[in-house]
C-alpha cells in the first residue's frame, strides 16, 4: 500500500508523467525499474520487524508490496487526489475485494441495475450466498435510490458512466443520501478516468479502476486499483494482502508506462467519441446512440456538472435490424478490433453479449436495458476523420445489404 506523500503542485497531465516516480528512480535511471524480487532482506532483525509491522517504510514479501507496484499506486493516488491507494491483479479483483472487505452477513448494499456484468454477478450470485442483502435500483430513478438508501445501507456502490449503456448517476446527490445513514460510497470510475471525473471530490469514499482499460491504455497489462482515505484503503489492503490478488511488478511497470500518456489519450478519445456520437445520432441506419456528451442524452445535465474535461472514450449504439445488422456491420470495420476490451489506443468494438455482459443470460441483459443488437464502441487514438470514414463505409454496406434483401 502506498504511503502518504506531498502531492505535486501540477496539473493532471504533468502528474500522469511524473507522479509517484521520483522516489523509485535509481542510479540515474529515468524510468521506474521492474523489481521482480519475491522477498526483501534485512541485516538488522529489529529493522525487519519494524517494516513488517508497518512502523517503518520498506518491503517484506511480494504478495504484500513491491517498489514498482508502489510507484503505480502513487501515480493513481495523485491523479485521484486521494490519501492512499492499493492495487490488484485485475479490475474485478479490486471490485470483489472492496465488497468483501466492507460487507458482512446481515449487511445491505444498494446499487444500480446497470453495473458491469461481472459486478452484477457478484451482486446477484455471490453476495446473497453470504447473507448480504442486495438492492439493485433503476439507474435513472434517483428518488428510488434515495429511498432504498434511507431504508438502511452499509455500502452504496455506483458506476458512472455505466458499462455499456453510458447512463450517468448524480454522485453528489446520492453521496449525500448515503452520508445520512452512514453508508460507504464506492464508485467505479473506469469509464470516466480521473482526467474527466473525480468521485472523491463529489462525495465518494472509495474509487475503483480497472487499470487494464484507460489507465494502462495499451491492452497489454491486467490490473486494478482502489483509492480513498488511508483508513478505508488500509482495510482493503489488509484483505488483499491475505487473499493474495496481488498486482504483478511487470504489469505495474506496463501500467505506469501507459499512464504517462493518459491525458493525451483521453483528450483525443473525448474529442473523437463526441464527434462519432453526433454522426451516428443522425445516421438513418442507427436506431439509438448512448453517449452522455450528447445534448439529448437523458443524463447530459448531470454529466456536464460532474465530468469536467470530457465525456469519455466509450459510446454505444443500436442498429436498425438488431443482431443481424450487428453481424453484418462489425466485420466490415477496418479500424477496430472485435474484442472484449476497452480503453486502449486502438478502437475496440463488440456487442455486450460477447463483451461486458457475456456472463449474463439474454433475459438478464434485457432486464438491464441492454438490447441484443447493441454495439459498444471504445474509441482509440486514431484520427477522428478515419474513424468516421470507417463507420460510414461499414454502415453503407449494411444498408445496401438490407436494401437488396427487403
Amino acid at each position: 500500500m502506498t504511503k502518504e506523500r506531498t502531492p505535486l503542485q501540477s496539473l493532471a497531465g504533468t502528474r500522469s508523467v511524473w507522479g509517484g516516480e521520483e522516489e523509485y528512480l535509481v542510479q540515474g535511471s529515468t524510468q521506474v525499474p521492474v523489481v521482480h524480487s519475491v522477498s526483501f532482506g534485512y541485516e538488522d532483525i529489529d529493522t525487519w520487524h519494524d517494516v513488517a509491522r508497518g512502523e517503518r517504510t520498506g518491503h517484506i514479501y511480494g504478495r504484500n508490496s513491491n517498489p514498482t507496484v508502489d510507484a503505480f499506486e502513487e501515480k493513481v493516488r495523485l491523479l485521484e487526489g486521494a490519501e492512499a491507494a492499493t492495487s490488484f491483479s485485475t479490475g474485478m479483483a479490486a471490485i470483489s475485494n472492496v465488497l468483501f472487505t466492507l460487507l458482512s452477513p446481515g449487511d445491505r448494499v444498494v446499487s444500480i441495475k446497470d453495473t458491469y456484468g461481472g459486478t452484477n454477478k457478484i451482486f446477484l450470485e455471490f453476495l446473497p450466498r453470504f447473507r448480504v442483502e442486495v438492492q439493485l435500483c433503476d439507474t435513472q430513478d434517483h428518488e428510488a435510490m434515495e429511498k432504498e438508501i434511507a431504508r438502511g445501507c452499509r455500502v452504496l456502490y455506483l458506476e458512472t458512466p455505466t458499462n455499456p449503456t453510458l447512463k450517468v448517476v448524480d454522485l453528489e446527490r446520492l453521496a449525500r443520501a448515503a452520508r445520512r445513514v452512514g453508508a460507504i460510497v464506492v464508485v467505479d470510475n473506469t469509464f470516466a478516468t480521473p482526467v474527466n471525473q473525480k468521485p472523491l471530490e463529489l462525495g465518494a469514499d472509495l474509487v475503483i479502476h480497472s487499470a487494464t482499460k484507460f489507465l494502462g491504455g495499451h491492452a497489454d497489462a491486467l490490473g486494478g486499483v482502489v483509492c480513498g482515505s488511508k483508513h478505508r484503503v488500509q482495510q482493503v489492503y489488509h484483505y488483499r494482502e491475505i487473499n493474495g490478488a496481488t498486482l504483478h511488478p511487470m504489469s505495474a511497470y506496463l501500467l505506469l508506462r501507459g499512464m504517462k500518456t493518459l491525458h493525451l489519450r483521453i483528450r483525443q478519445q473525448n474529442q473523437s467519441a463526441l464527434a462519432i456520437a453526433r454522426y451516428l445520432e443522425e445516421h438513418p441506419a442507427v436506431e439509438s446512440v448512448f453517449y452522455p456528451g450528447l445534448s439529448g442524452h437523458v443524463h447530459h445535465v448531470i454529466a456536464r456538472k460532474q465530468m469536467k474535461d470530457g465525456y469519455g472514450g466509450v459510446l454505444s449504439f443500436a442498429l436498425k435490424g438488431g443482431l443481424e445488422a450487428v453481424r453484418r456491420f462489425l466485420p466490415r470495420l477496418r479500424y477496430a478490433h472485435l474484442a472484449a476490451n476497452l480503453g486502449s489506443v486502438e478502437t475496440v468494438a463488440g456487442p455486450p453479449r460477447t463483451t461486458s455482459h457475456v456472463e449474463c443470460t439474454e433475459k438478464e441483459r434485457q432486464a438491464m436495458g441492454i438490447p441484443e443488437g447493441l454495439i459498444r464502441y471504445s474509441v482509440g487514438v486514431e484520427e477522428t476523420e478515419d474513424l468516421l470514414f470507417d463507420l460510414k463505409q461499414a454502415l453503407e454496406a449494411v444498408e445496401n445489404i438490407r436494401a437488396k434483401t427487403s
